[in-house]
């Protein structure tokens, strides 16, 4: 079933259409002034401004929201409009579904959104539990850590409520970056940004660990074909850099 946007999981966990954000009051919204922007300005010329990185983490990125007076012209309203780009599912050699481009994306620009089920932990990890060796996995869990050591995890099930974004393959060279984006809520969107200029006819591909623009290469550690006992899946990216499988993560595996 095709949703542009998240909807609610099975379990009830969390409804990502609820609106608990108070709105601004700007008619024009800019920093500092505007409430929505206190953490600086997210978008220029409708691209993410990318992290400085001497600070060492990255800024999170709230949008002026339902509540918001701005109208939706506003510079700090671009995820929440959805896609504006032409992409196409299409047949890959060996990767299964494919997603490309039919037209020039420039660096910096929001691509599309990875929306599906929200799911909180509990039923994240039946579901995963539940796979099969030759089930596909769509469940991505996001994991955000914040200045107080805390850490926010997010759970996306796009397997049977989900947008384009499910047909997006790994890569270990992406084109694509994910940066949760909040709206309306702390339920963020799990939105894709071009990292670089994109030609028409590209694959979008984004990394599934989440490594890209987060952890430096020097950090990744070994790959092995096996991991707990789990046989990891080949990666047919074909980077320089491949690291022969795919992304493996455990946690939803073991008991908390």
């Amino acid at each position: 079933q095709y949703s542009p946007d998240n909807v609610a999981g099975a379990d009830g966990a969390l409804d990502p259409t609820e609106i608990t954000f108070p709105g601004c009051s700007c008619l024009t919204c800019a920093v500092p002034a505007c409430s929505c922007l206190r953490h600086g300005e997210n978008y220029s010329n409708s691209c993410i401004r990318p992290a400085h990185d001497e600070e060492g983490f990255a800024r999170p990125v709230f949008e002026c929201n339902a509540m918001c007076r701005c109208g939706e012209s506003c510079p700090n309203r671009v995820v929440q409009r959805g896609l504006q780009f032409r992409l196409e599912v299409f047949k890959t050699a060996k990767k299964g579904l494919g997603l490309r481009t039919l037209q020039f994306i420039a660096k910096g620009r929001f691509v599309c959104e990875y929306a599906g089920e929200v799911l909180g932990f509990n039923e994240a990890r039946r579901r995963i539990q539940a796979q099969t060796p030759e089930d596909s996995n769509y469940i991505i869990a996001v994991r955000e850590h914040l200045h107080n050591g805390q850490i926010m995890e997010t759970f996306i099930d796009p397997t049977h409520i989900g947008n384009v974004g499910r047909f997006l393959n790994h890569s270990c060279e992406p084109n694509l970056f994910m940066v949760p984006v909040r709206v309306d809520s702390m339920v963020p969107k799990l939105a894709l940004f071009a990292a670089t200029d994109i030609s028409a006819g590209e694959e979008l591909s984004y990394d599934y660990s989440g490594r890209f623009h987060n952890i430096p290469v020097t950090n990744r550690g070994p790959e092995t074909s096996e991991e707990g006992n789990i046989l990891k899946k080949p990666c047919y990216c074909g980077a320089r850099t491949c690291t022969s499988f795919l992304p493996w993560d455990s946690s939803l595996f073991s008991t908390p």
